[in-house]
C-alpha cells in the first residue's frame, strides 16, 4: 500500500466513522458538497465520491463551486479537475466580493461577512435544486479551534456541529470531516496534486484569531501531542452538571431538591 492509499483508507474510516455516530447520510440523499477550492473541500468531494461509488449510489452527491467575483480566483484548471472526476458539479458566479470589500475595513477580518454572503448562496442555491444535505470541508482542527476561539473571545462554548438543522428549519449541513486531522488532508492534498485555488480574501487576513489559535494549540501540542484530540473529545463529553450555565441546571432550587431527596431516605 503506497502513502496515497494509506492516507485515503485513513480518511475513509474517520468520514465513515463519523456518517454512522451522526446518521449524517441516508439512502436517498441529495449532498450537496460545496467546493471553495481548497484542500478541505477537494479531499471531502472526492472521498465522498468514491463512498458513493462504494455504496452502489445509496446517495447521490454534486459539487458547487461558487465564484464570488474575487480578481484572482482562476476555476480553469479546478474544472479540468471535475471532469476528471467524473462527480456532477456546477460553478455559479455570485459578486460577494465586492460586497465584502465596501462593507469591512481594517481591522476587521473579511471572514465573517464573506461566508455569511457565501452561505446565502449555497442555501438558496440548494433550495432551488432539491438537495437533501450540504456538506462542508471543516475538519477536526477547524471544530477545536472554532470551540478555544469562542470560549476566549466570546464567551460562549460552541463550535461547529457535525450535523447542523439549519435555524430556518430548511436544511441539514453535515460536516464528514470532523475526526479527520488536517495534516493528513494537507498531505494527501498535496500527493494528489489538487488544482487548489488560493481565496485572496483569507490570505489577505495576516493575523487573525484563527491564525493565533492555531499557533496556540501547535505550541501546547509539543508538550502533550493528545491535546488536539482530548480537546475533540471534551465537545462530546460535556458534563452538565460541572457548568455554570443556569439555564441548564437548577442552581436556585438545589436545597429543595436535597430536602426531598432526605425526606424520601428517612421514609
Amino acid at each position: 500500500m503506497n502513502k496515497i492509499e494509506k492516507i485515503e483508507k485513513k480518511l475513509l474510516h474517520y468520514i465513515g466513522k463519523a456518517i454512522a455516530d451522526y446518521n449524517m447520510i441516508q439512502r436517498g440523499d441529495r449532498v450537496l458538497v460545496c467546493v471553495s477550492g481548497g484542500k478541505d473541500s477537494l479531499t471531502l468531494l472526492k472521498l465522498l465520491y468514491l463512498l458513493e461509488l462504494r455504496t452502489n449510489h445509496k446517495f447521490t452527491l454534486s459539487a458547487l463551486v461558487v465564484d464570488q467575483g474575487q480578481p484572482e480566483f482562476d476555476v480553469s484548471e479546478l474544472e479540468i479537475w471535475l471532469k476528471e472526476l467524473k462527480a456532477p458539479y456546477e460553478i455559479i458566479k455570485r459578486n460577494t466580493y465586492s460586497i465584502v470589500i465596501d462593507k469591512v475595513s481594517a481591522p476587521k477580518t473579511y471572514c465573517s461577512l464573506c461566508s455569511r454572503l457565501r452561505r446565502g448562496v449555497i442555501y438558496t442555491y440548494a433550495k432551488e435544486n432539491h438537495f437533501t444535505k450540504i456538506a462542508l470541508g471543516h475538519h477536526r482542527d477547524d471544530l477545536i479551534e472554532s470551540f478555544l476561539m469562542s470560549a476566549l473571545y466570546s464567551g460562549e462554548i460552541r463550535t461547529m456541529p457535525p450535523k447542523l438543522l439549519t435555524d430556518d428549519k430548511k436544511h441539514i449541513v453535515i460536516r464528514p470531516m470532523v475526526y479527520c486531522q488536517e495534516k493528513d488532508i494537507a498531505d494527501y492534498a498535496i500527493l494528489n496534486a489538487f488544482p487548489i485555488v488560493p481565496c485572496g480574501l483569507c490570505n489577505n487576513q495576516k493575523k487573525s484569531m484563527r491564525r493565533e489559535i492555531k499557533n496556540l494549540i501547535a505550541e501546547l501540542s509539543k508538550q502533550n501531542p493528545k491535546i488536539p484530540s482530548c480537546l475533540l473529545n471534551a465537545l462530546s463529553n460535556i458534563k452538565i452538571s460541572q457548568m455554570m450555565d443556569r439555564n441548564l441546571w437548577d442552581f436556585e432550587n438545589l436545597e429543595k431538591q436535597l430536602s426531598r431527596s432526605l425526606l424520601k431516605d428517612e421514609k
